[in-house]
């Protein structure tokens, strides 16, 4: 069968990801390779107070995205995206979207990048023992309630992007497990029963009595199939009116999910590293952490299987503003050059650089870093007196300064948990320009670091995978689904730290710490973003 007849007859996949910067649709064949993609670009904005995007921003942007698949997938084999055999939902983890009875939503859409619920974050964290980061759900929905918001009274449920954009198309309230476990811990299969029980009655001291179990979304495991695709939803994502209804729809998952899968890191003793907007880094674990760390979120897999993540909000917006700075300056000289070759050079040009930099150091703190303690992000740079202020030694600051907040959290759990990693694979946009931020990261540490062939069909071919293994998995777990049926050929790229490059990288990471105290000062600077 051709692929053209792969296409018309339905035989095909399809992921969606809603990530911070872009849009991204994957249609693979029945192989699980990538035959065709769309996207569509998008920018959060900073609104009273909060990160967001409003729902012209959601709806308009995973329609131009899909439009685009459906395009480029006609223009190449000359067929109609009209069916799937299963297709799935995923966006940026965490975040809070609160709705009434009637579907409406109350406020707008609060990011993962927002660090507005200090207070909440801290108490759930100290009664159910377990660390809750500013940015999940539950967190928000605290926050929301000890400040009284007007919205709060009449919030009917909650939900997370991967879950609102499955709902348009489903009618369903559900996501992954894998997402579920960034909206309110997870034990197992569904959310913990005795942290719910805590919460409500914490809750309800503050006048909210509302049982969790009808605010959050449902639960589901990766392979469950539990929705299909409604002909409103059908409309709703296709303006063309060629997709048509009962397309079924695997649970949504988050980012962090999606990158597991699409770099093979489900089982215990795995791990990976996803670098864009925030990095994060999750190695799954064999056994429960022993302390509880504010650095650490402990979310899943898919399916389920405890996850230590790293998350850092900030990693490549500071560098991307760099790099079109250097564009506008070549376009000023009469020497253009295009945005990828901008990359290239001034990624391979950085590892020319001295190993610490040169005595340089950066601050990448768009948004807030809570790993490190920054509450407001402002991006920064300082240089010692004596420093070798070239072009390398600065580029190569501005790449250890994407990885520097994650290697504070990850020393938490090489130091102090002492867990195992033998190496970590990488993925996401850091990792375009081959040998620069890959070496960076395996220096910063110093573990393995590897990069798969596929590396750049990201979240949205691994939530196309998902969607497969929920019609194909056959029954085999999902770790075993992928290592025999997807990447028992993909060949991966794998670089050693260097002792040079580690020594480095620890002179810059003295100099890295010792500021913050400058960074923290200018918080109080007025934000007019």
């Amino acid at each position: 069968m051709t692929l053209k007849e792969k296409i018309e007859n339905g035989q095909t996949f399809i992921g969606i990801e809603l990530g911070s910067t872009r849009i991204k649709a994957v249609l693979t064949d029945d192989g699980y390779s990538p035959i065709a993609s769309g996207s569509a670009d998008w920018e959060n904005r900073f609104e009273n107070g909060f990160w967001t995007y409003s729902l012209d921003d959601i709806h308009n942007g995973i329609r131009s995205c899909f439009a685009e698949l459906s395009k480029k997938t006609s223009e190449k084999y000359g067929a109609k995206l009209s069916s799937a055999k299963a297709m799935g939902i995923s966006a940026m983890m965490h975040g809070y979207m609160a709705f009434d009875k009637n579907g409406r939503l109350l406020v707008p859409f609060r990011t993962w990048r927002c660090t507005t619920t200090g207070r909440a974050a801290s108490e759930l964290t100290e009664l159910l023992g377990f660390n809750i980061p500013q940015r999940w759900s539950i967190a928000h929905l605290y926050q929301a309630i000890l400040d009284n918001e007007e919205h709060i009274h009449e919030t009917a449920y909650i939900s997370t992007l991967a879950g609102y954009i499955h709902y348009l198309l489903t009618g369903k309230r559900i996501v992954g497990i894998g997402e579920a476990s960034g909206i309110f811990p997870v034990n197992g299969k569904d959310y913990d029963e005795k942290m719910l029980a805590k919460t409500e009655e914490l809750f309800r001291s503050h006048g909210f009595d509302r049982p969790l179990r009808e605010i959050l979304p449902e639960a589901a495991d990766a392979g469950t199939m539990c929705s299909f695709l409604t002909e409103d939803g059908a409309k709703f994502l296709d303006a063309g009116g060629d997709l048509k209804a009962g397309i079924p729809l695997c649970p949504p998952e988050g980012d962090a999910g999606t990158g597991m899968t699409a770099t093979c890191s489900v089982r215990a003793g795995t791990g990976n590293i996803s670098a864009g907007t925030s990095v994060f880094a999750m190695p799954v674990l064999e056994k429960p952490l022993d302390g509880v760390y504010p650095e650490i979120d402990v979310v899943t897999t898919p399916d389920g299987a405890p996850v230590a993540m790293v998350h850092c909000n900030n990693c490549c917006s500071e560098i991307d503003v760099w790099v079109k700075l250097f564009g506008e300056f070549a376009e000023l000289s009469g020497h253009p050059m295009d945005r990828s070759e901008l990359y290239e050079l001034l990624y391979t040009n950085a590892m020319n650089g001295s190993p610490d930099c040169g005595g340089i150091t950066a601050y990448n703190f768009l948004s807030g870093e809570p790993v490190v303690g920054i509450g407001s992000g402002r991006p920064m740079y300082f240089r010692t007196p004596d420093s070798a202020a070239g072009l390398a030694n600065f580029f190569r600051a501005q790449l250890y300064s994407t990885v520097a907040a994650l290697k504070m959290g990850m020393d938490i759990l090489l130091e102090k948990e002492r867990i195992s990693i033998d190496g970590l694979t990488a993925h996401g946009g850091l990792f375009k320009v081959k040998n620069a931020a890959q070496q960076v990261l395996a220096d910063a540490l110093e573990i393995p670091i590897s990069v798969m062939e596929t590396a750049g069909e990201g979240g949205a071919w691994g939530m196309a995978l998902l969607a497969a293994y929920m019609t194909d998995g056959g029954g085999a777990s999902l770790a075993d689904w992928l290592d025999g049926s997807v990447f028992a050929k993909n060949e991966k790229m794998t670089l050693l730290p260097k002792k040079s490059g580690a020594e480095g990288f620890k002179k810059f990471m003295e100099r890295y710490k010792a500021g913050l105290a400058a960074e923290k000062a200018l918080e109080g600077v007025e934000d007019h973003a």
